[in-house]
């Protein structure tokens, strides 16, 4: 399975590209699944009802799997840099994720990347909630106003400000050059 599986996928069933993405991420389908309530496989199942009336039932489940079997990536610039920083703090990854995150941290080779890990299927809270937050900040063992949150949508950013966090929205490793940049000489 390549990157390009879904959206050729798509394609095949008629539908626009991203239709099965905007299913699979709306809250309602995809927070029981970030929580840990759910399985991977019972969330291709939400998504194959989500995509009722837009797809045939066979095409719905295959592209709900597409999206479940995706490859996951980490872009080395940003892996780098974070372990340049980690070497001087405590880095805490924070992510909505399923209960297979730690399969998936392995397999990109990242097990052992950050010190702690929180996770919303294994804390069964989710970012924006200011617990997820907290959470993080008790782990690295610091006060609210010594964190720097990172991410790429604005509400968990906006939540994490609103705690105290300096918050950087994250849209290419540039980004991080700033709030980094005095310990990775830069």
């Amino acid at each position: 399975m390549t990157r390009d599986t879904l959206p050729s996928l798509e394609r095949g069933a008629g539908l626009a590209e991203g239709t099965t993405a905007r299913v699979a991420f709306a809250p309602e389908t995809d927070l029981p699944l970030l929580l840990g309530a759910i399985t991977k496989q019972q969330w291709v199942e939400s998504i194959v009802i989500g995509l009722a009336g837009q797809a045939p039932e066979a095409q719905a489940r295959e592209l709900g799997t597409a999206l479940a079997e995706a490859p996951f990536w980490a872009d080395d610039v940003v892996v780098a840099m974070l372990l340049r920083a980690r070497a001087h703090m405590p880095l805490v990854l924070v992510t909505n994720a399923t209960l297979e995150l730690e399969d998936d941290l392995a397999a990109l080779g990242l097990a052992d990347f950050a010190d702690h890990v929180v996770s919303s299927a294994r804390m069964g809270v989710a970012k924006p909630d200011r617990k997820i937050y907290e959470i993080a900040a008790q782990l690295a063992g610091v006060a609210m106003d010594r964190c720097l949150f990172v991410d790429d949508r604005l509400e968990n950013i906006e939540a994490a400000a609103g705690l105290g966090m300096t918050g950087v929205h994250y849209r290419e490793p540039a980004d991080l050059r700033g709030p980094l940049g005095f310990l990775l000489g830069g």
